[in-house]
């Protein structure tokens, strides 16, 4: 508001003139002789800017017995001149769908609540069950089949139909999780899957199982189990606050190897008994993962600001499979995430290779599975325990210095590997090498989290576990080859010299592109 004036007279001027006159005397004492020049010039000029800007936040907090408590929260209004900052757009960046780019904050409370704990536990348990009853079956499945009269070429078929409907369904199923669909796609997959090894269970309990029903199940369990992690990915996100990422995810982490370490035993045990129950134990495993989900009070789904609008939904089959490789466009784009995928995928191989061709040399060596047992049991071991000392390990470090220094130890474990000629001696290297991989994967994850924005934390969780996997998968049939013409200690010392050439690249890389990526996780 601004306002000019200008006041050129008083009002009683001439009053005044006439009373100076009579005072002043004249030169001859005699009638005054006045001569007064007067000029009032009195120029006004106000400018009046106010901006008034003032933010209300009225939080109720009613308790049972209690008078609401109101407390305001009002901020003062910025200096003058500030501007107030818009909130962000959504750009497209084409014909495709929305994509959001660039670092988000977390969407998380930033203190843990009680409800929020309350969910953390129950997504633990959750993924705890569902990894338990998956390790249980997986066994038993092979098994199964080979004691129905199939041929080992029928059972690796199975198994390479059921990573392949994996990987082709998990990104287009993340794209629903995206949006806002993640607890309902969760809950739905988890009764799914229980329902197909229900099914499971009955045939087999029933007598013999013909071929066609039970791949069926086990396809529509896997297709299921897909869009269950896929969905997945991004509830760590939505649920836990920032400061807890990295002591949740060691948590989720030592779940995981607690069941690949019991539900192998447990799934054989259970054969032993009675061929279904296995089967029964995976079911059920489902639907307590089921039952955690729907209890959550949390509705996973992103806030309205960080999703795309709903006018970029589009229909066509080119737009779907854009929006599907959202998530992999994010990652051509970010170098911290081209990092984070080259680092997880070459870690992962790499010690797939390096665990069949352990297999190998003691194959070689004449001795039994009682060997290989104790390296499994030792490398679970190991596992579990580094991933509950994930957090005090990684502590507030950044994640460039913990990758670094993860990658250079993991060079003088597997290069032993070449000279180790004991079960004892495999078992014990082995198992350092998963004592130290959590920590790196721990504060990893934690960094991808911060860096993704929520509206596609499912999306490229997929593309990074899709290719991780794809190229675990790809390591038995390399370390095989490698093993039949050069030897299990030259194949062993290759995966050293592969670790340490990943080492040097992360010590090269890591400290660059982490510090351009989003704020580090504390």
């Amino acid at each position: 508001m601004a306002s000019h004036g200008t006041v050129s007279g008083i009002p009683g001027r001439r009053r005044t003139l006439r009373l100076i006159a009579r005072l002043l005397p004249g030169r001859d004492g005699g009638r005054p002789d006045v001569r007064l020049d007067v000029r009032l010039d009195v120029r006004l000029d106000v400018r009046l800017d106010v901006r008034l800007d003032v933010r209300l936040d009225v939080r109720l907090d009613v308790r049972p017995g209690e008078r609401p408590d109101v407390r305001p929260d009002v901020r003062p209004p910025g200096p003058p001149g500030a501007r107030r900052r818009r909130p962000p757009r959504h750009r497209e960046t084409g014909p495709g769908p929305c994509l959001m780019t660039g670092s988000a904050p977390a969407v998380a409370p930033a203190a843990p609540l009680p409800h929020v704990r309350r969910d953390l536990r129950l997504f633990w348990w959750a993924g705890t069950c569902d990894a338990l009853g998956s390790q249980t079956s997986g066994l038993v499945l092979p098994l199964l089949l080979l004691t129905l009269g199939r041929s080992p070429a029928e059972v690796g078929a199975l198994a390479g139909l059921s990573a392949a409907a994996t990987l082709l369904l998990g990104p287009f199923a993340a794209v629903p999780a995206d949006r806002g669909a993640r607890k309902h796609l969760m809950v739905g997959s988890a009764l799914v899957s229980a329902a197909a090894m229900a099914g499971v269970t009955v045939a087999v309990a029933a007598g013999p199982v013909p071929l066609a029903v039970l791949v069926a199940a086990v396809l529509v369990e896997r297709c299921a189990t897909s869009c269950y992690e896929a969905a997945e990915l991004g509830t760590v996100a939505l649920v836990c606050p920032p400061a807890e990422h990295r002591r949740v995810l060691s948590r989720l982490q030592a779940g995981e190897r607690g069941a690949l370490v019991l539900g192998p035993a447990l799934g054989g045990l259970l054969f032993h008994a009675e061929r279904w129950l296995p089967f029964l134990a995976d079911a059920l495993s489902y639907a307590v993962a089921a039952g955690c989900i729907a209890a959550m009070r949390s509705p996973l789904v992103p806030p309205p600001a960080q999703r795309p609008p709903a006018g970029t939904v589009h229909r066509g089959l080119r737009a779907r499979t854009a929006e599907a490789g959202a998530g992999l466009a994010l990652i051509r784009r970010d170098p911290f995430l081209r990092l984070a995928l080259v680092w997880i995928s070459a870690v992962n191989a790499l010690l797939v290779a390096l665990y069949y061709t352990t297999v190998f040399a003691l194959q070689n060596d004449g001795r039994g599975a009682a060997p290989l047992g104790l390296v499994l049991a030792l490398a679970g071991a190991a596992g579990l325990a580094g991933a509950l000392a994930a957090p005090r390990i990684a502590g507030r470090r950044p994640t460039g210095r913990v990758l670094v220094t993860v990658s250079w130890l993991m060079v003088p474990p597997a290069a032993a590997l070449a000279t180790a000629r004991d079960a004892w001696h495999f078992g014990l290297l082995f198992g350092l090498l998963c004592l130290l991989t959590p920590a790196a994967t721990v504060a990893l994850q934690a960094r991808i989290i911060q860096v993704i924005p929520p509206g596609l934390q499912a999306r490229t969780g997929t593309v990074l576990a899709t290719v991780s996997g794809a190229a675990a998968a790809v390591a038995p049939a390399l370390a095989g080859l490698s093993a039949d013409r050069a030897g299990a200690a030259a194949t062993l010392v290759g995966c050293a010299a592969l670790l340490a050439g990943l080492a040097l690249y992360t010590t090269c890389a890591a400290p660059a592109r982490t510090r351009h990526a989003a704020t580090e996780p504390v």
